[in-house]
Formats: structure tokens, C-alpha cells, sequence
């Protein structure tokens, strides 16, 4: 089994805030969002929007895709973890 992804707001949390020694309200003041949006980002309770990646990407001078993939790997890891037994494969 693939080992889980580590949530992007973990991610922002151990490589941006930390080494920055950065509150949750300093940085959703830089970032332009509330303090509860990220602290809900960083402490795993939401998953990363577009826009949230889109912000991240230019405070921190990275690709917001890259934000966004560690997203989508997560949700596909949670999404195969509840995966539907009841699919008929089609005949290709």
C-alpha cells in the first residue's frame, strides 16, 4: 500500500511557518485570508483550495501547482481508501 501524502497545510506549516517563525495570524495577514482559514489548513481540518495555492504560491515564489498536486495526492489517497467495490469494469 502507497504510504499517505503529508497534507499541504502540514507541508506550509513545517517549511514556511516554522523556519520563519511565523504565527498563523502573521501569516494569513501576509497571505490575505483569516486566521481561521489557515489555522484550519495547517492543522489538517480543510483541504487546499485553488485559491489558497494561488496565495501560498506567490507569498512563497512557487508554483501553486505544486501545492495543488500535494492536495490531489491526498484526496486520491483518502478517496482509495473508501473506493467502491461494486464497479463493473467496462469491456475494452
Amino acid at each position: 500500500m502507497i504510504k499517505k501524502p503529508k497534507h499541504p497545510g502540514k507541508i506550509f506549516k513545517e517549511e514556511i511557518l516554522q523556519p520563519l517563525n511565523l504565527s498563523i495570524a502573521e501569516a494569513a495577514s501576509m497571505l490575505g485570508v483569516s486566521r481561521k482559514a489557515l489555522y484550519k489548513l495547517v492543522n489538517e481540518e480543510t483541504s487546499l483550495s485553488p485559491q489558497m495555492a494561488l496565495r501560498i504560491g506567490k507569498a512563497t515564489k512557487t508554483d501553486p501547482e505544486i501545492w495543488m498536486n500535494m492536495q490531489i495526492k491526498l484526496s486520491l489517497w483518502n478517496a482509495r481508501k473508501r473506493e467502491p467495490k461494486d464497479v463493473i469494469e467496462f469491456p475494452l
